[in-house]
C-alpha cells in the first residue's frame, strides 16, 4: 500500500472438519494507527465474502506491547463464510459495521478449496 509502504502481510485460509474457515492474518513494519490517520486509533481486519459482503473480523492484536520494536501483529479467527478477500483498514473503534475508507492492507481476490 502507498498508505504504509514498508508494510507486508500474510493471510493462512484453512477449511476445518466443520466446514468452518480458519483465517489467519500476520503483518509486519506496519506504523502505528495514529501516524497513518491522526484520527483513527485501531486497524482493523475485514473478509469479504463469496456473497460479496464485507465482514468485520476484529482488531489487528501485537505480539508485545501496541506495534512495539518488532512492529507485528496478527488476527486468527473462524468464519462460516468463504472469504475472497482480505483488506485492513484505520477505524476509530472495533465494533464498526461497515469498512472505512483509508485501506492500508489488502489481497487479490482468492479462493479457498
Amino acid at each position: 500500500s502507498s498508505v504504509v509502504p514498508a508494510a507486508k502481510g500474510f493471510v493462512k485460509v484453512k477449511k476445518d472438519s466443520n466446514k468452518n474457515y480458519i483465517i489467519r492474518v500476520d503483518v509486519s513494519d506496519l506504523a502505528e494507527v495514529g501516524r497513518v490517520q491522526e484520527s483513527k486509533n485501531t486497524y482493523v481486519v475485514w473478509m469479504e465474502t463469496d456473497e460479496g459482503n464485507a465482514e468485520n473480523m476484529g482488531q489487528l492484536d501485537s505480539s508485545t506491547s501496541f506495534f512495539s520494536k518488532r512492529h507485528t501483529a496478527s488476527l486468527e479467527t473462524v468464519s462460516s463464510y468463504k472469504p475472497v478477500k482480505i483488506f485492513i483498514t484505520t477505524e476509530e473503534g472495533i465494533n464498526v459495521q461497515y469498512p472505512g475508507r483509508q485501506v492500508v492492507l489488502t489481497t487479490e481476490n482468492f479462493t479457498v478449496k
